[in-house]
């Protein structure tokens, strides 16, 4: 990316003055007209009301801690009048809870399969109850039966078809305690999706109800130095088909899942990384996840597993070749069997390098500590150099 123009935003003394999104996205566009650049966020909070939209050959750099964009509370409204997949608008009960330039999503069960399905738009214009929307090319019907809502949830940061561009030194605030779920496979608190050649660094995603940061469909995608707390599902969210992700650096502490491998994740890395106090797994590895390099990361207090490999009905899903070496797991599990390193499925050809399984805690009567657990069917496991300490059993081999 060329430097290009540099320009401000911030609440006062700054070239975009305003104090919410469409300040923000008013920079960005601007920037973006005249071939790329940087748009430099001043310090302050700014209300998110819809989705600060990426651009190619764009570097967003904020202050650090003392930039925060905060996400709006989340209302929602249901449709009333069914929604076809060439519509421009949408009519609800509630038109109140939207303002233009605002965001929208419109959420339902698809008529023709069974699944929820999503549309994100953003709001262009308001006659009463009926809410007229954008148009990015993606189409969907919505019918009033099953029952299809409108609402004001969307991804603090989002990015689609973006090639290029950096963010950096900025705080998101999900705001979780005023907003509902959202599906990580359609948003996050910052949201890649199709996109090529991004940095993500020194970014931290907090407190957003559902994944701090998530990328889908992308390649080469850095995440690097950022920081995921206290989000309700992923910390890390390399989603389907990625290609060549390098997550580096990164805090990860109290969500769901700290690193979630998800569909088809191919030649990352992931190095460096501390995840404290999941919920659940530290990492999670699975579905058609390959040739991936993990190193050198501090997983502690992990609810379940210190890291998991995921089971699938279908061997060739499962997640072959990848690499785990010189990672520390520490006290992982507080039920039953506390695993350090799960291994389930028919993962072939994996490697097991160095890294150090231990648990802290004093034994209980009810809990066996394992470091290493290795379901029946995994095929050419590969173990060198592995350091057990404060375990019942070191390693449980099911394969004998």
């Amino acid at each position: 990316m060329s430097d290009g123009i540099e320009v401000t935003v911030g609440r006062k003394n700054a070239d975009f003055t305003g104090k919410d999104h469409l300040a923000l996205q008013g920079a960005v566009d601007y920037v973006t007209a005249l071939g790329g650049g940087t748009v430099r966020i001043l310090p302050g909070t700014y209300e998110m009301g819809n989705s600060l939209f990426l651009r190619d050959n764009i570097h967003v750099v904020g202050s650090g801690e003392d930039t925060v964009l905060h996400k709006c509370p989340s209302a929602s409204t249901p449709l009333v009048e069914e929604m076809d997949c060439y519509s421009t608008h949408v009519v609800v009960k509630d038109g109140s809870i939207f303002k233009v330039g605002g965001a929208v999503l419109v959420q339902g069960k698809s008529p023709f399969y069974d699944k929820q399905q999503y549309l994100r738009r953003t709001v262009t214009a308001i006659d009463g109850n009926t809410i007229h929307i954008d148009n990015d090319g993606r189409l969907q019907d919505f019918w009033l039966e099953p029952q299809s809502e409108a609402k004001t949830v969307f991804s603090v940061i989002t990015g689609l078809f973006v090639k290029d561009a950096v963010v950096e030194n900025l705080t998101i605030d999900g705001n979780r305690a005023e907003n509902e779920h959202f599906n990580g496979c359609f948003g996050a608190a910052l949201f890649l999706e199709d996109s090529q050649r991004t940095v993500i660094r020194n970014v931290t995603a907090r407190d957003y109800n559902g994944d701090g940061i998530n990328w889908q469909t992308c390649e080469d995608i850095t995440v690097d130095g950022c920081r995921s707390i206290n989000n309700a599902d992923c910390g890390l969210h390399p989603g389907t088909g990625n290609q060549r992700p390098i997550m580096t650096n990164n805090t990860l502490i109290g969500n769901k899942w700290g690193l979630f491998y998800c569909w088809g994740v191919k030649n990352s890395i992931a190095e460096n990384n501390v995840i404290e106090e999941s919920q659940q797994h530290g990492i999670t590895i699975g579905h058609h996840d390959v040739d991936n390099i993990i190193r050198n990361n501090q997983i502690r207090r992990s609810g379940m597993n210190g890291i998991l490999f995921r089971q699938h009905p279908n061997a060739a899903r499962d997640p072959h070749r990848n690499v785990l070496e010189q990672n520390l797991i520490v006290d992982s599990g507080t039920k039953g069997d506390c695993v350090g390193i799960e291994m389930l499925g028919t993962a072939e050809d994996v490697v097991l390098r160095g890294n150090r399984v231990v648990d802290t805690r004093r034994k209980h009567k009810s809990r066996k500590r394992i470091g290493l657990r290795i379901g029946p069917d995994i095929k050419n496991l590969h173990v060198e150099g592995m350091e057990f300490r404060g375990m019942e059993k070191d390693i449980v081999d099911q394969r004998r």
